[in-house]
């Protein structure tokens, strides 16, 4: 839908600016565009860089062994019917902590790799299983401690302070995930009476 929304507006806007004279302040802003696209981009490359690099490290490391154990009781319980899926409660620890970390990107392909393996124990290929249906919710409310991408954004956008914005960021998704898990328990009850 949305690749014939932006084409609809950009020509909408080509043609209004034609018929109004403002055809100078177009091709301005369109420069000017793409030099703050070129500058936020980098910004972004070089955080996530960054914080890749510093996942993948941990990965290897015997801390990542030890945040999986911390998590594992919660994910037992977030995850009662794959608790014994080793491969999948490790991508899902995975996934879980580089959200909470902020770091949406570099959670993706622990996500990925989760979602395969909660599929190949899901009975009902053609519908998501409980903890299918769980792990979309934690990514898509997840709790993030350290919100990297937003920090850099307003870094990049020479915010006077950048990360004013840790404290609602918290509060925002804690609640978020609270009533994400909530919901979908209830859910999975209902569905299953």
């Amino acid at each position: 839908m949305l690749n014939y929304i932006w084409p609809i507006l950009i020509l909408i806007s080509f043609i209004y600016a034609i018929f109004s004279g403002n055809i100078q302040n177009l091709n301005s802003s369109i420069f000017e565009s793409l030099e703050s696209v070129i500058t936020l981009s980098m910004t972004l490359v070089g955080t996530m860089c960054l914080w890749c690099g510093l996942m993948e490290i941990v990965k290897n490391t015997s801390l990542m062994k030890k945040l999986i154990k911390i998590l594992r009781p919660i994910l037992n319980w977030l995850f009662p019917e794959s608790k014994n899926n080793e491969e999948a409660m490790k991508n899902i620890s995975m996934n879980t902590i580089s959200n909470i970390l902020g770091l949406g990107n570099a959670s993706t392909p622990a996500g990925i790799k989760a979602m395969e393996s909660l599929q190949k124990e899901n009975t009902n290929k053609q519908r998501l299983s409980n903890s299918m249906l769980m792990l979309i919710i934690l990514n898509t409310t997840s709790i993030e401690l350290i919100p990297t991408t937003v920090i850099a954004i307003r870094t990049s956008l020479n915010a006077q302070n950048p990360t004013d914005i840790i404290i609602p960021i918290w509060i925002s998704t804690i609640i978020g995930t609270l009533v994400g898990i909530i919901s979908t328990k209830v859910l999975i009850k209902r569905s299953q009476k």
